[in-house]
């Protein structure tokens, strides 16, 4: 109890420890509940993953594999992401509708 009554520990410093971890926590369930739409979308309109399908045989038919950068921004541009997002959506897509790509 004595380091309550210090005054190093007590005022505003005593709150950002906890402050901070709730904002990381926060941040972090933002990004699961993001990346879970992400996935829904293509669940909920299979037209989109079989279109990306199409690209990534024609990409591997250039001898270009589906996870590279160029698979990648195509898939950044085509849905607006980010690319690590895209990257996401394209492992996703590739593993449930067209596990024959490379």
């Amino acid at each position: 109890m004595k380091f309550l009554l210090n005054s190093k520990f007590r005022g505003k410093n005593m709150y950002r420890k906890p402050l901070f971890l709730s904002l990381i926590f926060f941040l972090g369930m933002n990004s699961v509940n993001s990346q879970s739409n992400l996935l829904e979308s293509v669940k909920k309109n299979p037209n989109k993953a079989i279109e990306m399908c199409r690209k990534f045989k024609e990409l591997n038919s250039r001898g270009i594999s589906a996870n590279s950068d160029e698979a990648v921004d195509y898939v950044s541009k085509k849905n607006k992401l980010s690319l690590i997002n895209a990257e996401i959506l394209s492992i996703y897509v590739i593993g449930l509708h067209c596990p024959n790509v490379t």
